[in-house]
């Protein structure tokens, strides 16, 4: 029997952390987040696309603690907004807003727009030390309704009707989300090929994660 493969999850949020570990149960892992460790710099996130943002997050933590990371980056892209608020999804209209203020100023935005068209993309990065990455996408279609519905969910939920479901994110419950999520599929995708992954890492990853070390001062 192989070892557990230590993984650190690139987050303080014990709901994702906890989503995750869910998902990989089973697996020969053992996950951590950065909870798990000491202070370690903040991220800035100033990528220009989810894709940047979640390998910057993966690499930049699995260098700092010496053990595999993995990260997502996830946002609302709107058509009729050039893609807005995108990849500044947490910070659309300044710091200070609340999940709900964010939503009245994207309704605001939207007023009298007749193309509603809108998707939530989200990106994972599992990456090891020395810089190689594995990612994976989802993505989930619908459209910005006119005014907010259901109290479920978080962030632009409320505003958001799922194409496939009829639904907003915030009108569903966490199962049904999951289910057709842009954060699901892409995680429905790592754990369909954890196997595959956990073979890349060990290929991948330093011999002295082996070793046990709980310092990460591997400079």
């Amino acid at each position: 029997m192989n070892p557990a493969t230590t993984i650190v999850i690139a987050t303080r949020n014990k709901g994702k952390t906890a989503e995750i570990a869910d998902l990989l149960k089973g697996f020969p892992v053992l996950l951590k987040n950065l909870d798990d460790f000491g202070p370690i710099p903040e991220v800035v996130e100033d990528g220009n696309t989810f894709d940047d943002n979640a390998y910057k997050k993966a690499s930049f933590t699995a260098r700092v603690l010496g053990y595999p990371a993995l990260a997502d980056d996830s946002g609302l892209v709107v058509d009729a907004l050039d893609g807005r608020p995108g990849v500044h999804s947490a910070r659309y209209g300044g710091d200070g807003l609340t999940d709900a203020d964010r939503c009245k100023k994207l309704l605001e935005e939207m007023k009298g727009v007749e193309n509603r068209s809108a998707a939530f993309e989200c990106v994972i990065s599992i990456a090891v030390p020395t810089g190689q990455a594995l990612t994976y996408e989802g993505r989930c279609e619908g459209d910005i309704i006119d005014s907010m519905k259901g109290e479920g969910g978080f962030g632009y939920d409320p505003v958001f009707m799922c194409k496939k479901t009829g639904k907003t994110f915030a009108e569903m419950t966490m199962e049904e989300k999951s289910g057709v999520s842009h954060r699901g599929t892409a995680l429905a995708d790592v754990r369909n090929e954890f196997d595959k992954i956990l073979a890349w890492i060990s290929q991948h990853q330093p011999i002295f994660e082996k070793k046990g070390c709980m310092h990460g001062d591997h400079s």
